[in-house]
């Protein structure tokens, strides 16, 4: 069974800096692209950021290029988050998800997995 489970959210002034993690089971991510979506108040779930299996390539969403980074331990089969220089615009439940292919999509409908979510909360 497959299972995504995030953690690392939590409340955090704006420029400040938060890591999330996401630990997959059931599958291996040295074989599956795997993304960051994020869902904020009243607006649908995006892919955000993804690094692909093949060779670590990844896609940022315009609005983190500089800020955010995702990284990936095969040893762990654990992505990461890393998020830097934080906004209140930032805020939302951040999910991880398992792509159908070695690739990055850029739709929900080329990820076939997600995690329960993680809330972040940028907010002085």
């Amino acid at each position: 069974e497959v299972q995504l489970v995030e953690s690392g959210g939590g409340l955090v002034q704006p420029g400040g800096s938060l890591r999330l993690s996401c630990v997959a089971s059931g599958f291996t991510i040295d074989d599956y692209a795997v993304a960051w979506f994020r869902q904020a108040p009243g607006l649908e779930r995006e892919v955000k950021v993804c690094i692909s299996s093949v060779d670590g390539s990844t896609y940022y969403d315009d609005s983190l290029k500089g800020r955010f980074t995702i990284s990936s331990d095969p040893a762990k089969n654990t992505v990461y988050l890393q998020m830097n220089s934080l906004k209140p615009e930032d805020t939302a439940i951040y999910y991880c998800a398992k792509s159908l292919l070695v690739w990055c999509g850029h739709s929900e409908r080329a990820y076939n997995s997600w995690g329960q979510g993680t809330q972040v909360t940028v907010s002085s």
